[in-house]
């Protein structure tokens, strides 16, 4: 089995945030809305491509990114994952505190599926975390057949 025929499990979330305090509050957020989900945390970028190919692991439908990080930020995680053509399908959330239109235009220039600012109030944080995971679950694979095809 080479990497392209690795398993994606859709109940996996890759979480990618340097800060404990916004992982326990995604855990928080996500596990009572969507128990069915498994969220799997790395503290950091430098380990994401590693982690996403790993043939002896599933591989996760979305993944939540932090920009702002040590080592490898959240711009480079988003190039690299994008410049390899086996992660098209995995759907990339930014999930940072930054609102400027600059840091917009480039996440989505680079490839993020979705770009979300972390509101500061826990309620909202969840009300919009919830909405973006009904939002990318609620879509067909990428590779899925339309409903009429043969």
């Amino acid at each position: 089995m080479d990497r392209t025929d690795s398993v994606i499990d859709d109940n996996l979330v890759l979480v990618v945030e340097d800060s404990e305090v916004d992982r326990e509050a995604i855990d928080r957020a996500l596990s009572r809305s969507h128990p069915e989900l498994v969220l799997e945390f790395l503290p950091d970028g430098n380990t994401v491509l590693d982690r996403l190919r790993d043939r002896s692991r599933p591989r996760p439908s979305l993944m939540f990114l932090d920009l702002s990080m040590p080592g490898v930020d959240g711009y480079g995680v988003l190039s690299s994952v994008r410049a390899d053509p086996t992660f098209a399908d995995l759907t990339i959330i930014v999930l940072t505190s930054s609102t400027t239109s600059a840091d917009i235009d480039r996440c989505y220039a680079a490839g993020a599926d979705s770009y979300i600012y972390k509101p500061v109030n826990f309620a909202l944080f969840r009300t919009v975390l919830q909405g973006a995971v009904d939002y990318w679950h609620s879509l067909p694979p990428s590779n899925a057949l339309p409903p009429n095809a043969p």
